[in-house]
């Protein structure tokens, strides 16, 4: 199994005061340790316009950043907002960042869901699935072909003739390219088309293995042209994580933050999010023991150690995300995530991802 950290770039309003500038320095800092620990991805989300939740517009200029300054860690996002993006930019980006991380790119893409940020860019928020799955087989088309002729609905381009995309990856067919699904359908565009599959932090233990089953199942549907995708057959499950030296000062340093958190997805700043990736999470109310069941993994080594177990042993995944809010302080985070390194991991095999595919 692998670990990555989802990193959000969320500002802490009270040690990072507005304008926010001091939170990428931090979460810098953050993924540099990472790399010195041995964390297999850093991965980064793009969010715009609210200091409630991430500040970061261009994950690909960050990841330039990141790659020049780290040695070993993977790059990757998670995610790309698709809707709101340019495909044929979002194609050359991932092949420069590929080239300029020396092969440690990964590309996480997503539709989004939180509507200021499409409501901010004029776009419309619930076309944004139609936008994406016009959006996915072009990008497919321009890192094989390097060149295409569309018209379509929502894009029209042209490049032909002498010209073609550049520049051209190091990894090929192309890096890793992964999806995030909340629903049965983004999951199943993600199987059918040989992507990797990213999941909810807030999604229960059981829901997740219903998702991953029919996630492997579709993958039967992949067509064979699209089976070469690197992540293809791989599921990253992304969880809000902290480790202390035993159960109860995690919930001592936690359970306000976490709570905290989980109010501000039952808000309307993320247009149902909750609802979407789980009806149990939305509907009912979850507090620290409830949330530390099937959702959350805190507490002692020991006792996060046994939670990954049980989920792996219910949803098969190949990867941990872990994900944390900003308000724990920077030294507790850096301090959950030395433990994790130091006390978690080992437990788990450190070969290469096993790609859970059909053939």
């Amino acid at each position: 199994m692998e670990f990555g950290i989802l990193f959000t770039s969320h500002p802490d309003i009270d040690t990072e005061p507005y304008p926010h500038r001091d939170v990428h320095a931090r979460v810098t800092r953050q993924i540099l340790r990472a790399d010195e620990l041995g964390y297999d991805y850093a991965w980064v989300a793009e969010h715009h316009f609210s200091n409630e939740y991430g500040i970061m517009p261009d994950v690909f200029v960050y990841a330039a950043y990141l790659a020049a300054l780290t040695k070993r860690i993977k790059i990757g996002t998670a995610v790309v907002t698709l809707p709101l993006a340019n495909p044929l930019r979002v194609a050359e980006n991932t092949a420069f960042l590929d080239i300029l991380s020396q092969g440690r790119f990964a590309l996480g893409l997503g539709s989004g869901y939180r509507k200021y940020e499409f409501d901010g860019f004029g776009a419309d928020f619930d076309a944004r699935r139609d936008v994406q799955e016009e959006a996915l087989p072009l990008l497919m088309e321009l890192f094989f072909k390097k060149r295409v002729d569309h018209h379509g609905k929502h894009f029209n381009f042209k490049v032909d003739g002498a010209y073609e995309l550049f520049p051209h990856s190091l990894q090929q067919p192309h890096p890793p390219i992964f999806l995030a699904g909340a629903t049965d359908r983004s999951i199943g565009v993600a199987a059918r088309m040989g992507f990797g599959l990213f999941l909810s932090s807030w999604t229960p233990f059981a829901e997740l293995a219903r998702q991953t089953a029919g996630y492997r199942k579709l993958l039967e549907e992949t067509p064979p042209a699209l089976r070469g995708n690197p992540a293809r057959g791989l599921i990253d499950i992304a969880r809000w994580v902290y480790v202390a030296e035993s159960d109860a000062k995690a919930r001592r340093d936690s359970e306000a933050v976490i709570l905290r958190s989980l109010a501000h997805f039952s808000s309307g700043h993320t247009s149902g999010y909750l609802g979407t990736v789980s009806q149990d999470v939305g509907a009912k109310k979850r507090d620290y023991d409830a949330l530390s069941r099937d959702i959350i993994l805190h507490g002692s080594a020991a006792t996060v150690v046994e939670k990954i177990e049980q989920l792996h042993s219910m949803a098969g995944n190949s990867s941990v995300m872990l994900h944390f809010p900003p308000w724990y302080g920077a030294e507790k985070a850096l301090a959950s995530l030395e433990l994790f390194a130091s006390e978690v991991m080992p437990k788990f095999q450190r070969a290469p991802r096993a790609k859970l595919r059909a053939s």
